[in-house]
């Protein structure tokens, strides 16, 4: 095992091709990439548009059980089937979330894949990447300035410095900035008044990002957001402070999606970047719908467990972008299924079948929810070379009670060669048929009881409870002409409940709501549940403490 190289080191000694060269694959031609060096472009507005006559391929979600410390796979399980349908001779691209700064300094790590299923370059990919992230946090903060601007100068708008609920954002792990009293220091510091700040990418500027299909839409959502109310109580827009059009220019090139490749120089579209347990927790619909475009197979993924993410891609980004997908693929490893049949980290490398049969029920509480949505599912079992036999066949035995095709995927240790069982089981079970996709409930449908739908089928909970004047916001939010909005819910990814040490598959709890937030630019209502904070803080030995620079300027303990 020592000698085992780190991704770092396996994605360092990648042999890349020149982007253009991944360009080609597509049928991009030269002049319609912006290169951000040898590795990395970004696709032109004109290339974008001349897509719309190309017919669509076959969209794959891939998903996973619930998250724990011991990791599951995702995003490495996403990068090895798109590897493995290109090795079995199918046209496939893969759709991806960029990292978070906060996430790579702190406890999870980056999120490009792992071992030989990954995109890259990975460092830079993890780090600042082509600059994505932070254009969406200068417009969202440049909104902040400009609503505290605007309340030092004349207040034209009567704004309620009360009622703003526009924070502001920084893509960092940051937990001293969850509440701050801002202006203070004087009447030219402008309005003293309590505010804070969210992660980057929890800001309802990502979601729109992920969101929008073009620069317009993206600056009529821009406009859209409401940034408070006045003291008479009547909401605020951006667009009354006539911020969407800079907002927009600052966004301008961040629009047009990444593309990088795998380590097998296959392409990979890199866009957007929202959490899942905070946000819709989607990479963007524009990276998606042109990759659809290219493509007869597009591979994507969506954050943390089925029941977030999974169920978002769903309920939100394909209810507002129409898109359906084919087939779904629901990630587990014998590790992670080991944990939540209650075994401790320390204990997870012997062979422990009896655990793994318990840890099923998280697995199995997965696969019925995800037959609610009428798309076909297979579970792919991402492998580590500790796992034995018996391990494996006691979750294909498990996963043949319902059904259920269930495939060992090598990915990991063997790129897109270990992934093709993988590849062929997702072929056959697409085949030539549409899915029945649907989501999980309509529009029409009142905002407290979409709430309470995905409460009692997606986290097996009783109800859903909120105080009164939680209730009272719900029914507001409904007279004010909000009812269409699909949930966004904001929950610990860790537990089917609210509770993070509660694993397996928990039934008869209630999920308390604690705050909901109107997202009006992107269309949705984040309903904050239990704990869960907007601002996530560092571990207490965060994995910045790891990371450095040689001399030559080589970064190493990224991982």
């Amino acid at each position: 095992m020592s000698n085992v190289p780190t991704d770092i080191e396996i994605a360092q000694a990648a042999n890349k091709h020149p982007i253009f060269e991944i360009a080609a694959k597509l049928n991009i031609p030269a002049d319609d990439i912006i290169p951000f060096g040898n590795d990395k472009a970004k696709i032109g507005y004109d290339f974008l548009s001349s897509l719309g006559d190309n017919e669509d391929g076959k969209l794959i979600l891939v998903t996973a059980i619930s998250p724990t410390p011991a990791g599951e796979g995702k995003t490495t399980t996403t990068v090895g089937l798109g590897d493995g349908l290109n090795a079995i001779g199918k046209n496939a691209v893969i759709c991806l979330r960029e990292p978070s700064l906060g996430p790579c300094f702190g406890m999870k790590g980056g999120a490009a894949g792992g071992g030989y299923a990954q995109v890259v370059p990975m460092t830079d990919i993890n780090l600042h990447f082509t600059g994505d992230f932070h254009a969406i946090g200068a417009a969202h903060n440049l909104l902040s300035a400009m609503i505290d601007n605007h309340m030092h100068w004349d207040n034209q708008l009567n704004i309620d410095p009360r009622r703003v609920t526009w924070r502001r954002v920084v893509d960092m792990n940051d937990r001293a900035l969850r509440t701050i009293t801002s202006g203070l220091g004087g009447y030219h510091n402008g309005v003293v008044r309590e505010a804070g700040f969210d992660i980057t990418v929890a800001s309802e500027i990502m979601a729109i990002f992920c969101l929008a299909t073009d620069l317009e839409d993206l600056r009529q959502r821009i406009g859209n957001i409401t940034i408070g109310h006045t003291r008479d109580q009547k909401p605020v827009l951006a667009r009354d402070l006539q911020a969407e059009g800079a907002m927009t220019a600052l966004l301008r090139d961040a629009l047009q999606p990444n593309l990088v490749q795998t380590l097998e120089n296959n392409p990979a579209l890199m866009h957007g970047g929202p959490f899942a347990n905070i946000a819709h927790g989607c990479n963007s619909v524009i990276a998606t719908k042109t990759a659809l475009k290219l493509a007869d197979y597009v591979v994507t993924e969506a954050g943390f467990g089925a029941d977030l993410g999974a169920e978002k891609f769903l309920d939100i980004k394909c209810r507002k972008a129409g898109l359906h997908p084919d087939a779904i693929v629901l990630v587990a490893t014998t590790k992670a299924l080991k944990m939540h049949g209650g075994v401790a980290k320390s204990d997870l490398k012997g062979e422990n079948v009896e655990a793994i049969v318990k840890g099923c029920e998280n697995l199995g509480r997965h696969i019925r929810n995800l037959g609610q949505f009428g798309v076909p599912v297979t579970v792919a079992i991402n492998h580590y070379i500790t796992d034995t036999d018996a391990e494996h066949q006691a979750i294909m035995d498990y996963c043949a009670e319902f059904n259920v095709t269930c495939t060992v995927s090598s990915h990991w240790e063997h790129g897109g060669k270990g992934a093709v069982p993988l590849a062929e089981a997702v072929v056959d079970l697409i085949g030539g048929q549409k899915s029945q996709f649907r989501p999980l409930y309509k529009d029409d449908l009142p905002l407290w009881e979409k709430a309470r739908r995905i409460a009692r089928s997606i986290y097996g909970a009783d109800d859903i409870i909120a105080d009164k004047k939680v209730r009272n916001q719900f029914e507001q939010f409904e007279k004010d002409g909000y009812g269409h909005y699909p949930i966004c819910m904001a929950k610990t990814q860790y537990s089917f409940s609210t509770d993070p040490q509660l694993l397996g598959a928990p039934t008869g709890h209630d999920v308390p709501i604690r705050e909901i937030r109107l997202a009006t630019g992107a269309e949705f209502l984040v309903v904050v549940c239990g704990s869960i904070m907007t601002m996530p803080g560092l571990p207490r030995a965060p994995a910045a403490e790891q990371i450095s620079v040689t001399k030559n300027g080589r970064i190493t303990g990224l991982f």
